[in-house]
């Protein structure tokens, strides 16, 4: 299968997820919450590509559902919390989001291959669960990650249904985090394209950006949801809660993506050990001693 017409049948399948979603909220049965509300569609969409994993055999078809669903939850809520299109922190908030949604939604169409690639993690975790491989493809693979994300949503809920607090300086705070967690994930994502293009057999990327932070991209994925925490608390001083989805978003990379990653390319590349004894795992910091020059592994 091409690679345009696998990213077809991918837009299909969403199309297909999100009017499923949006029929649940403008015909299902209300809730009379809307966070509930948005959660059941949300979960109703991720159904329908978790089919659509199934039916073309792979899990990848949910890789940019991670970017795409955000953007549409939240303006779904403004206008269903009728809050108005004069609330600057609003807008402020959704020109980080929205940033975000189009840029990583734009990375993965141009990295993803077509239909014959599938993120090597997925094939592990439905063998690592054996005769439930189905199941561990279904909450592993497809659900869990969405309530992360719902999560990390949480304060962008708060935001669009409290309109009207005044702004202070925590807003521009959150609006200068975002940019910066978005312009690391950029340079970041660029160096790598950059690095993959002209790598020789069996170098290790530790430049620029990556000489700093082993995985900067996820520190800079964590900071975007750090900054609509603190838009979340903008609008409800004082609820701590807003921070719950930028700490499942940290747990998740520290505990099972990192993890994961480092596993294999210590397997696969012995000598990337020296880049762990070297360049920070997550937190960027001045790299220790040693030469930064790209390693043949």
């Amino acid at each position: 299968m091409s690679r345009g017409a696998s990213l077809l049948r991918v837009t299909i399948v969403y199309v297909i997820a999100i009017a499923a979603g949006l029929a649940w909220l403008l015909w299902g049965p209300a809730t009379d919450h809307l966070w509930l509300d948005g959660l059941l569609a949300d979960l109703i969409a991720t159904l329908v590509v978790f089919a659509g994993s199934r039916i073309f055999r792979n899990s990848s078809v949910y890789d940019a559902y991670w970017s795409v669903i955000p953007p549409l939850l939240a303006f779904y809520w403004w206008v269903a919390a009728d809050a108005g299109v004069n609330d600057v922190r609003w807008w402020l908030m959704m020109i980080v989001l929205l940033a975000w949604a189009i840029r990583l939604t734009a990375n993965w169409i141009r990295t993803f291959p077509g239909m014959h690639h599938e993120d090597w993690r997925y094939p592990l975790v439905r063998e690592r669960a054996g005769r439930f491989g189905v199941v561990a493809d279904l909450m592993g693979i497809h659900v869990f990650p969405t309530l992360v994300v719902f999560a990390g949503l949480i304060p962008v809920y708060v935001v669009a249904t409290r309109a009207g607090e005044p702004l202070g300086w925590l807003d521009y705070l959150a609006c200068a985090v975002g940019i910066a967690a978005l312009t690391l994930e950029t340079v970041a994502d660029l160096q790598m394209h950059s690095f993959i293009a002209t790598r020789s057999p069996g170098q290790v990327m530790q430049s620029g950006v990556w000489s700093w932070s082993r995985h900067p991209n996820y520190f800079g994925e964590c900071g975007i949801w750090l900054s609509m925490a603190l838009f979340g608390l903008a609008a409800y001083p004082g609820a701590w809660w807003v921070f719950v989805g930028a700490a499942a978003m940290v747990t998740m990379f520290l505990g099972v993506s990192i993890p994961m990653m480092e596993q294999r390319s210590l397997e696969r590349r012995p000598e990337y050990s020296q880049v762990v004894a070297r360049v920070s795992r997550f937190f960027p910091r001045p790299p220790k001693k040693g030469s930064l020059q790209t390693t043949r592994a």
